[in-house]
């Protein structure tokens, strides 16, 4: 394990039921506070109300967060909340952040695993703990498996272990998943001049497709930030694409950039400096944003609930 790691730690907790649960969160959380560091449980609703209960009069001194709420889609949870929380205090920081949960979508889960991957790049060197609880009795053997790549230590009730099977990188390769294509959809392709026709496109579609306000609004400012980082970044042209399914409306944009920095639109640009914020703000914005990268191409597909 390399000096970052040793500083940064990125716990898997496994867990049975609610008593093995609190039994490793709670003390987690206390020891934190004990220490004097800043800590944040960002979980599920029914596990959130679990944790503060238990706390009991300590549980002012946390920061609870419903991950179902504002961390429904997993690429906006580093931007979102962990680097939100972490960047607001210079000392020690611990966080409990439970991103998978049983109802968790097929379509859902590949961006969850690509999310815990990602938090180990993220936070290498800094003096901050995030535990992830992992409900071995609901989430099926591969989750766990995953769980076991993308942990560099695994824990449950009867101790503590260094997974053999760490290998976060191999894991953002294996969920570099082809987008299958929609059965049909508008399409618009785009350049320089035509960015604004890309922009009421977009908002023309959304509105067909039953898209309301505000949500709608969200749409159009996340396709005009994809184009344009379309056409400033990737050769200067695009495919825009929106169609309907049956709880939402999606928004695609492909072209011929090789996106290779796999924390792009996970890390919060710095204050005072122009650029970046684009596919921060889409992860921010959308309920769900899956992304597949090639040597040919990107494809980002942002989802929006109707």
């Amino acid at each position: 394990m390399t000096d970052a790691l040793e500083t940064f730690g990125h716990p898997a907790l496994f867990y049975r039921g609610d008593a093995e649960y609190l039994n490793g969160v709670v003390p987690f959380v206390l020891e934190g506070l004990d220490r004097g560091e800043a800590v944040a449980v960002a979980v599920p609703g029914r596990n959130l109300m679990l944790v503060e209960k238990a706390l009991e009069d300590r549980s002012t001194e946390v920061r609870l967060i419903d991950l179902e709420r504002v961390g429904r889609n997993p690429g906006g949870i580093l931007p979102g909340v962990l680097y939100a929380f972490a960047d607001a205090y210079p000392g020690p920081v611990r966080i409990v952040g439970e991103p998978i949960w049983s109802e968790r979508t097929p379509e859902e889960y590949p961006a969850c695993v690509q999310h815990e991957a990602l938090i180990n790049r993220a936070f290498a060197g800094r003096d901050l703990t995030v535990l992830c609880p992992y409900d071995s009795a609901e989430l099926k053997p591969a989750v766990l498996a995953d769980a076991e790549r993308t942990h560099p230590e695994l824990r449950d009730s009867c101790g503590s272990w260094p997974s053999p099977r760490y290998d976060p990188m191999a894991v953002l390769a294996d969920y570099n998943l082809p987008l299958p294509a929609p059965a049909a959809a508008a399409e618009f392709r785009f350049n320089l001049t035509l960015l604004a026709a890309a922009r009421g496109f977009a908002e023309t579609w959304a509105a067909r497709y039953g898209l309301r306000h505000p949500r709608r609004g969200d749409l159009v400012l996340a396709a005009s930030e994809l184009c344009t980082n379309s056409v400033l970044h990737a050769g200067g042209e695009g495919v825009l694409r929106l169609w309907r399914e049956p709880a939402q409306v999606v928004l695609e944009v492909c072209d011929q950039g090789s996106l290779t920095d796999p924390m792009a639109g996970r890390v919060p640009a710095p204050s005072g400096l122009p650029g970046g914020r684009g596919l921060v703000l889409v992860n921010l914005l959308a309920d769900l944003v899956r992304m597949h990268r090639a040597l040919g191409g990107t494809r980002v597909r942002a989802f929006f609930r109707r």
